[in-house]
């Protein structure tokens, strides 16, 4: 039971740095959508994996 709550609480937090992330991305249009995969890679590997997500941003759009 306590495992479960750990996975809900890093999925929670995951939403939320996104959604903190687009709120000042969206002045540079470099907004990342807040889905499945953004929000699991971001739960399983950690804050990190955002500065990922932008530098793909950055290079391929």
């Amino acid at each position: 039971m306590k495992q479960i709550g750990n996975i809900i609480k890093r999925i929670l937090l995951s939403v939320v740095i996104l959604y903190g992330y687009n709120l000042i991305a969206v002045k540079f249009n470099l907004v990342i959508p807040i889905n499945i995969i953004t929000v699991s890679s971001i739960s399983v590997l950690g804050f990190p994996i955002l500065f990922v997500f932008v530098l793909l941003k950055v290079l391929v759009f």
